[in-house]
């Protein structure tokens, strides 16, 4: 029989969230693979991440970046990958009540900072990350490949994966990132609550009559949120949108021809930036919530998607997976420098007692919006419309809540926090 073979850690998943954990944790010098099902090279998706950049054309998924998310691609070296590709500064956010009067801005200078985050395309992001791999002799990738079947943990935590491929690997931690549909959730057999948000998010890149003014804009309807985010400082009039909408009125939008389309769009955006003048391809999104009854176990944690999915109204999906990668690296690498048994239940759970909290604070407060902002009452409106207001009057309440979404308030690792000077 094949021995297999062994390593310190395996990462389920190199996408965003996955790369980001591997590259915080080698510098502790543990052996690494990181598994990907995409087959190819790491060349050879740089490579074709670089052909698709071009000047006037841009990804169709997008991330809002806040400030906690930036400094830990500082620290992994990425961050400098990101600016020399392409990620535009935002520093003004305008969110009003499409079915009132309410409004609220926010605003970079009443922070006295240069912005409050950044709209970067995800094959960005990941291909900085992707860059950085070959710096770190103990990161392996291996790609084509997924696991077929996963372990129980042996009496020292231990466990044995078979691939796709035939091999086998033994493992003192397997990490699982491998987004929402994880196959390492399901193999280790963690269980998920899950609901369908009964929305679907259109997701486009369209070009504008007037310029964006670095302004992420977001108009809530009884349908849903509807979310035009700036894409660049020198096109300044090419937004991501993304749409969140019913099933049925999603379809209608999608059976649209792109003038018809656009059109649609304007009206539904009441013409803030003018006509909408152009889209790109539209990508129609089923949006679910999934949350993972537990994060971790003797040998095994759930980061990113894997372990929880929320709405993208405030566009803070990825900033909690990248916020899970930094408290995980964070906790491993503590434990490794205590001689600790790094990958024992007891250590991991500090990870989870960490993040599940702040996840689902997250989670039941996107719920509370997308709850608030669905069809209700003419005195209902009215109130959530006073409340808005009275909450932009209110400086030191919204600063609160924009330090917040920002990423710079609050406990976060040691990998997100900014240098003290």
């Amino acid at each position: 029989m094949e021995q297999p073979c062994v390593t310190d850690i395996v990462i389920s998943g190199a996408g965003m969230v996955g790369v980001a954990l591997a590259c915080a944790l080698a510098p502790s010098g543990v052996r690494i693979k990181l598994l990907e099902q995409r087959a190819g090279t790491l060349q050879a998706w740089l490579d074709e991440t670089a052909a698709a950049l071009a000047p006037d054309h841009y990804a169709p998924r997008v991330s809002a970046l806040n400030l906690a998310s930036v400094q830990l691609l500082k620290s992994v070296s990425a961050w400098d990958g990101v600016q020399g590709r392409r990620a535009e500064a935002y520093t003004d956010m305008d969110v009003w009540d499409g079915e009132g009067s309410g409004r609220i801005h926010f605003s970079a200078d009443a922070l006295h900072e240069e912005c409050l985050g950044y709209i970067v395309e995800n094959p960005v992001i990941l291909a900085a990350l992707q860059e950085q791999l070959p710096q770190h002799d103990n990161v392996e990738l291996v790609t084509g490949v997924k696991l077929e079947q996963v372990s129980a943990p042996a009496a020292d935590g231990n466990r044995e994966l078979l691939l796709s491929d035939g091999r086998l690997v033994q493992t003192r931690m397997l990490v699982g990132a491998d987004g929402a549909e994880s196959l390492t959730r399901r193999l280790a057999g963690v269980a998920a609550t899950e609901w369908d948000y009964g929305h679907h998010a259109i997701v486009t890149t369209v070009r504008t009559e007037r310029p964006h003014a670095h302004t992420c804009w977001q108009r809530f309807t009884e349908d849903g949120p509807l979310a035009l985010l700036p894409l660049s400082a020198d096109d300044e009039r090419s937004l991501s949108i993304v749409w969140s909408t019913s099933p049925l009125h999603a379809a209608e939008l999608m059976a649209l021809d792109d003038a018809a389309f656009c059109a649609e769009l304007g009206r539904a955006f009441e013409y803030r930036l003018g006509a909408v003048e152009s889209c790109d391809t539209r990508h129609s999104i089923p949006l679910r919530q999934r949350h993972a009854h537990r994060y971790v176990e003797a040998g095994l944690a759930l980061v990113g998607d894997a372990a929880h999915t929320i709405h993208p109204l405030a566009g803070q999906g990825v900033n909690l997976g990248f916020m899970d990668a930094a408290a995980l690296a964070e906790v491993l690498l503590e434990a490794i420098a205590r001689g600790e048994h790094w990958s024992s239940e007891a250590v991991l759970r500090r990870f989870q007692r960490q993040r599940r909290s702040a996840n689902l604070t997250m989670a039941a407060t996107m719920e509370g919006f997308r709850r608030l902002f669905a069809p209700q009452p003419p005195l209902v409106r009215l109130l959530r419309s006073c409340g808005m207001n009275l909450t932009d009057r209110l400086e030191p309440l919204k600063q609160h809540l924009v330090l917040q979404a920002m990423g710079l308030s609050g406990e976060r690792p040691a990998l997100a926090r900014r240098p003290t000077i």
